[in-house]
């Protein structure tokens, strides 16, 4: 018996071939090659494999520019808020803004010049309305630590 030269693999191919040749004669059909051959798998697998490498990267590139643009953002407010304190700073050097300041929130007065306060009407309805409408914050300094010296040996 002599050895076939062909494995039957070979051989299942070969039949194969020759059957889809008489079906497609048959049928008057030419036959299609397979659009997907090694070159663009291989070439598929490389872009696939590029864009995952490349996408972490480029998401740390994106959240960095954006804190990079965050971090700007702060930096221009920063200059904004020293703009506007050394402007309160120079304010602050002037001779008659103290004055004025000293007059207006301490309610001091200048020698010769006589001071006058208005009292409210006093009474616990007038402090708890007081701290209720932030109105302690308009009263003289000097009236705000005495009703705290008042209120703290109130509790006492």
């Amino acid at each position: 018996m002599p050895t076939d030269r062909f494995s039957t693999a070979t051989r299942l191919k070969a039949l194969g071939a020759q059957a889809q040749a008489r079906v497609y004669r048959a049928t008057g059909r030419t036959p299609r090659r397979s659009r997907l051959t090694g070159r663009a798998a291989l070439l598929a697998l490389t872009v696939c494999a590029l864009v995952v490498a490349l996408a972490y990267p480029m998401r740390q590139y994106v959240a960095q520019r954006s804190q990079i643009a965050d971090q700007r953002e702060q930096a221009r407010q920063a200059r904004q808020r020293v703009e506007r304190l050394q402007q309160e700073k120079a304010r602050w050097s002037d001779p008659e803004y103290v004055k004025a300041q000293a007059r207006e929130q301490l309610h001091f007065v200048m020698p010769g010049e006589t001071g006058y306060t208005m009292s409210g009407q006093r009474g616990t309805d007038a402090d708890q309305s007081d701290a209720a409408t932030g109105a302690a914050a308009n009263r003289a300094w000097y009236d705000n630590l005495w009703n705290g010296v008042n209120s703290s040996d109130a509790s006492h």
